[in-house]
């Protein structure tokens, strides 16, 4: 005997979170990645762009879909020096297409961010993610 079992209704968290991005894939200049990745280009890097095995220096933000700001080098005073392959799935994407001296906003699904864990008590579980990263540079 053959099931069927229908997909499991989604919470108001994950209508919220799909409507949102939606939103951000539909906007002018955004490109939505084969992984969910949306990625909209603020200001065009002139420089080179990372290799997932890089170092990256970068400064950024982040935010939840309400705006709720969880991490900012910006509000630390200098940038971050972080290994790219350490870091989430979309910054490890994201950064691969930008180039030094360029800005972009990252929209990470919960998938390519902390996935249903999140980061308690900042990061909810099942929470997408926005990020506005500028490439300051690039070490191999």
């Amino acid at each position: 005997m053959i099931s069927c079992s229908s997909p499991a209704a989604k919470t108001p968290e994950q209508l919220t979170n799909q409507s949102f991005l939606d939103k951000a894939a539909a906007e002018p200049g955004s490109v939505k990645t084969a992984s969910g990745l949306i990625y909209h280009e603020i200001e065009k890097g002139t420089g080179a762009s990372p290799v997932a095995t890089d170092t990256v220096l970068v400064h950024y933000r982040g935010t939840l879909i309400d705006g709720t700001e969880f991490d900012s080098s910006y509000k630390r005073g200098e940038p971050a020096e972080l290994p790219l392959n350490r870091m989430i799935p979309c910054w490890i994407e994201g950064l691969q297409m930008m180039k030094v001296a360029g800005k972009a906003r990252l929209v990470c699904p919960a998938n390519l961010a902390y996935g249903d864990e999140g980061r308690p008590p900042v990061i909810p579980g099942g929470s997408t993610l926005i990020f506005e990263i500028a490439l300051v540079g690039v070490s191999h």
